[in-house]
Order: structure tokens, then C-alpha cells, then sequence
């Protein structure tokens, strides 16, 4: 029998309290936003995080150069004193525990008035290091994060857009009804991923291939599917996946998400008889080894990668099933990475 880490709710669990979940954590950033918890005038913010936060700051990056504001994104405990956040008028750290040790680390190489943090869990370490906090109601979680995760994706765009002078109501009407569209979403997409699942339980890897703000779907996906159901997966830029690293498929699982040359890779990926799982809202048609989970296309950017994200999610607990794998029962767990102090 498994058991759910202290702290922590089941994986199912957490999948089924999204929907209401983000309806709620939408409308408390939105208060913070309105009670002025983020900058404004903020030009050259640099976003930091690592784990699936780090994958989470690929949406804002994206989401800050359609305003003309070029930010970027760093991976907390790979940093050190120097130049990595010299220019920087604003470095914002994200861990939804609020407890990341190389997050807390990395804020520390700036002076406070320079320090914000996205966080779930508050009061926390982190927030309590920041000047400018913005929390997502400290929501239940999943040890493999499922809502803390879809939070911190819709907290960070909301974020993201008050940084570029977006006006509130815009900001908040970008996630109306965000709880009914996830649903309608698992109903639609349920199926294909579930026998997708079926096929490829023997995978002995898997790819997962995107770009742009897809990656933050891409990246956490990769590490869902090692830590849901242990399949060596592998997040790459589909650019650079074009370039050799594909020629290693054989008896492995391709997620394929986007609408551009991600099409005619997943084809590609079907053809040579590779199970492959196309996301995306281009016209593509399923058939033999190549199976669609459709994202609607009148969705913004951001609402599409949360969409992108929910179908990971479900393949993942769709492959644990698949491969008798006990999503709760984590191999190893790592004491250093956590912190109950606050670092100055």
C-alpha cells in the first residue's frame, strides 16, 4: 500500500480539485494585484526557480516579450555571484512550497528591494525573504504537483501581465471560467490519452517535444512522467530536436505539442511506427500510431499551456496505471532540498 508524503494529498486527488482550484487561486492574485503586491515600471526582470518551477517560468518569459519586455529565465542552484542578475531590476523566485533551498539562495545574491517570490504555501521562507510577494492561497497539493503547479502557471501570467501594465480587469478576464474549460477539456481529451497510455506501457522512454511556451507544459511533463510512473523522459525544443537527438526512437513514447513543424514531426515520429501523441489545435487526424489530444484555439497562450499541461498530467497517471506503478510510492527523497529558515 502507498502512502501520500506528509503533507501532501493523492495525485488523483489533486487532478480533481484543479478545476475549482484555479478558479479560486484567479481570484486571489488578482486581489493581491490589486492591492499593488507587484512592480510596476519593471523592465528587465529575471525569473528563477528550479524543478518544475523552472519549467513554469517558460510561460512568463513568452508572455513578457509580447509586451516588449525582455525577460528571461534562470535555474536556482546553478547560479553564483556574478553577473546573472546584474541588470536585473526585479528578480522574482517561485517555489510552491516556498521552502526550495536553491531558490532562497539565488534571492539572496540580490538586495531585498530588488527580491519578489511566487509562491503556494504562505506565511513561507520564501515570502518572508521578498519584498514583493504574491501567494496562491496555500491550496493543496500533490507531491508530483498537480494544482500547485496549474496555480503557479496561472499566477505567474497574471503576474506577468500587471508587470507590462495590463489593467486589472483584462488581467482577470483572460482566466474567467477557467474551472468549467478544464473540465470540458479532461472530458474531451480523456479518452485518446488513456489508450495512448495502453499502447505505450512497455515504452522504455519517453520525448516530450515543444517550443516557446510549451515548454513549461513540456519540461514538467518530462518530470511528471519519471515521477508519476517512472518512465526515462526526456523534454526537448523541437528545433533543436530535429538536429540528431530523434534518431534514438525505438520502443519509445513521443508527445509532440504545438501547431507548426511539431505537426509534420509527429507524422514523422507515427510513420516509423512510434507511438506519438500530438497536442495540439492544428487539423491533423489520428490514426495508426499517431493519436490527437485536441487544445481548442480560441484559448490565449496561457490558458493554452495550462490545457497542454492538464494533458500530461493525465497521461502520466494514465501510464502509472498502465505500468502498475503506485504514484505515491516516490523512490528517493532528498532532505537538502527543502528549507524550514529563511535565508537574508
Amino acid at each position: 500500500m502507498s502512502a501520500v508524503p506528509e503533507g501532501a494529498i493523492p495525485y488523483r486527488a489533486g487532478r480533481a480539485a484543479q478545476p475549482a482550484a484555479l478558479d479560486r487561486i484567479a481570484a486571489r492574485v488578482a486581489g493581491q494585484l490589486a492591492l499593488g503586491e507587484t512592480l510596476s515600471g519593471v523592465r528587465e526582470p529575471v525569473f528563477v526557480g528550479i524543478g518544475a518551477s523552472h519549467a513554469a517560468l517558460a510561460l512568463p518569459v513568452r508572455v513578457l516579450a509580447q509586451d516588449g519586455i525582455a525577460a528571461r529565465r534562470e535555474l536556482a542552484g546553478d547560479l553564483g555571484p556574478g553577473p546573472a542578475f546584474a541588470r536585473a531590476d526585479l528578480v522574482l523566485g517561485v517555489s510552491q512550497s516556498g521552502r526550495s533551498t536553491e531558490t532562497l539562495e539565488a534571492l539572496s545574491l540580490v538586495e531585498r528591494e530588488r527580491r519578489a517570490a511566487l509562491v503556494n504555501i504562505a506565511p513561507s521562507p520564501l515570502s518572508g525573504t521578498a519584498a514583493h510577494c504574491i501567494d496562491l492561497g496555500s491550496e493543496p497539493d500533490s507531491y508530483a504537483s498537480t494544482v500547485g503547479y496549474t496555480g503557479t502557471l496561472v499566477g505567474l501570467t497574471m503576474t506577468a501581465r500587471a508587470l507590462a501594465g495590463r489593467p486589472l480587469p483584462q488581467i482577470s478576464a483572460e482566466w474567467a471560467g477557467i474551472g468549467e474549460l478544464l473540465e470540458r477539456h479532461e472530458r474531451a481529451v480523456g479518452p485518446v490519452v488513456d489508450e495512448v497510455a495502453g499502447r505505450a506501457a512497455a515504452a522504455v522512454a519517453a520525448d516530450v517535444v515543444a517550443s516557446g511556451a510549451a515548454l513549461s507544459a513540456s519540461e514538467a511533463g518530462a518530470l511528471l512522467l519519471r515521477e508519476v510512473c517512472r518512465v526515462p523522459a526526456t523534454a526537448a525544443v523541437t528545433r533543436n530536436y530535429l538536429h540528431g537527438a530523434m534518431e534514438s526512437a525505438g520502443h519509445t513514447l513521443h508527445i509532440v505539442i504545438g501547431d507548426g513543424r511539431e505537426i509534420e514531426l509527429a507524422r514523422t515520429l507515427a510513420a516509423a511506427g512510434h507511438p506519438t501523441l500530438a497536442v495540439t489545435s492544428a487539423p491533423l487526424t489520428g490514426g495508426g500510431q499517431l493519436y490527437v489530444a485536441r487544445v481548442p484555439d480560441t484559448v490565449s497562450l496561457p490558458v493554452r499551456t495550462v490545457l497542454e499541461t492538464v494533458v500530461l498530467q493525465r497521461l502520466a497517471a494514465a501510464l502509472a496505471d498502465a505500468r502498475g506503478v503506485e504514484i505515491e510510492d516516490f523512490v528517493f527523497h532528498n532532505a537538502d532540498t527543502k528549507t524550514a529558515e529563511p535565508v537574508a
